[in-house]
């Protein structure tokens, strides 16, 4: 089986650090993935390097470490790279002042400074749950006609939940674009920023980490896009014909994140 990638289980012995996923590879919803534990504590044994690259955009990286922590998985904050923290560092460096922030209120704080206005110079969007509205989606149709640049936090097609597959942002992005011309700037995965700027801050190269992901797509594909190996997880949103008519080939797929525990 090993023979149709382009990596064995074996040579995740030697990498130098790893990038993952949150949701769906080390939990789901509020469960750990069975041996998740186990797999950080032998990370830690190691000392390998080690960044949560998650696309969720409802809470801050302080409390994406703490929502881990609180099921005995230790991350620090300074671990988890997340779209808010790296779009709003985006934005200062840009000079923005005035946004339209279509984001839960969870994560306005790190947008400080940034005016939230009826006539921004940026959209920015992210996790909002059921505010999706017609009116919503007409108001920021206008604003873009207007000349304000959308800036996407992600552009995640669906996500896992407890009671399965959930619809994500990407479908309101998509259709913003479609309605008016315009592309929007994706901050989150599949955006080789994200994986760049977690490589730079472990201070490796694209060649000496991995990334591990359910998402084939933002997870996978996004790696290898950025120059980095690839490795599909069977936990969280995987599904064998999703991932069979992608086309993409991930460079390892193994049955969790678990399996590191046995490998590292």
């Amino acid at each position: 089986m090993h023979d149709s990638f382009r990596m064995k289980v074996e040579d995740l012995h030697d990498v130098g650090g790893i990038l993952a996923d949150q949701d769906g590879v080390w939990f789901v919803d509020n469960e750990p993935v069975p041996g998740a534990r186990e797999a950080l504590a032998r990370i830690r044994e190691r000392a390998l390097p080690l960044r949560i690259i998650s696309n969720t955009t409802t809470r801050t990286s302080d409390e994406l470490a703490a929502k881990m922590r609180a099921m005995g998985m230790h991350v620090d904050a300074r671990e988890v790279i997340s779209p808010p923290r790296v779009a709003a560092q985006m934005l200062r460096a840009r000079r923005v002042k005035r946004a339209r922030l279509v984001v839960s209120d969870a994560i306005r704080s790190e947008f400080e400074g940034i005016e939230d206005a009826p006539h921004p110079e940026v959209i920015v969007i992210g996790d909002i749950g059921e505010r999706w509205s017609y009116a919503l989606m007409n108001d920021l149709f206008r604003m873009v006609l207007e000349g304000a640049e959308i800036v996407a936090l992600h552009r995640g097609r669906y996500w896992q939940v407890a009671d399965g597959l959930k619809l994500d942002i990407g479908a309101f992005i998509a259709g913003l674009e479609y309605a008016t011309g315009s592309i929007a700037t994706v901050v989150g995965k599949p955006s080789p920023a994200m994986f760049k700027a977690a490589v730079d801050d472990m201070g490796l190269g694209p060649d000496d980490v991995v990334m591990i992901g359910d998402d084939v797509h933002h997870d996978v594909h996004g790696a290898q896009n950025a120059g980095i190996r690839g490795v599909l997880v069977k936990t969280g949103k995987y599904r064998d014909a999703l991932v069979a008519s992608t086309g993409i080939k991930p460079d390892l797929v193994i049955d969790s994140i678990a399996v590191l525990a046995g490998v590292l």
